[in-house]
């Protein structure tokens, strides 16, 4: 058995020695969709497609456009199925992976949305994916939400009772 990660589900590989001014079309197939929704525990990903243009500056390729996607998933307190549409900016950097001699080291800003790459290419599917993810809110409620707090006493105001009403007093006194 190989310790080998398993490939990406939405990978397309750009090799920055055919970068040119025409922005780049990325398009899930019906089977990227249903494997990216089950990495991100969705209940679906309907449709993903990004239009991404690359300026390359040296071998620092910096990436900008937009991810489009259609998504599925749960309503966070009733577990109601939620459609969802998307439209992200990306702003992305790919930058040659280089080798961390020290054991701690400090990352300036513009350092934390730089993402690696070895040899002439870099996985620019993947990195739409990534951003994706970033964008899911975990904590989606939908229209039925409160009615299900309600239902089962998770109302934000919390257990009432003498102890609690003692505690409000003294709050505001």
């Amino acid at each position: 058995m190989s310790g080998a990660a398993p490939a990406p589900e939405f990978s397309r590989m750009v090799d920055i020695r055919g970068i040119t001014a025409e922005p780049v079309q990325l398009t899930a197939t019906p089977g990227e969709c249903a494997a990216l929704a089950q990495r991100f525990a969705i209940v679906a990903v309907d449709s993903l497609t990004a239009s991404v243009s690359l300026t390359a500056k040296g071998e620092r390729i910096e990436a900008s456009g937009t991810l489009s996607a259609d998504i599925v998933q749960s309503c966070a307190v009733s577990g109601d199925d939620l459609p969802v549409k998307m439209e992200e900016e990306l702003s992305l950097h790919f930058v040659p992976e280089r080798e961390i001699a020290e054991e701690e080291i400090e990352l300036e800003e513009e350092d934390l949305d730089e993402i690696p790459y070895c040899g002439t290419s870099f996985d620019l599917g993947e990195a739409v994916a990534q951003s994706l993810a970033l964008a899911i809110d975990p904590y989606l409620t939908g229209p039925d939400a409160d009615r299900v707090r309600e239902e089962h006493d998770l109302s934000e105001k919390g257990p009432q009772g003498p102890l609690q009403e003692a505690l409000a007093k003294l709050k505001k006194g």
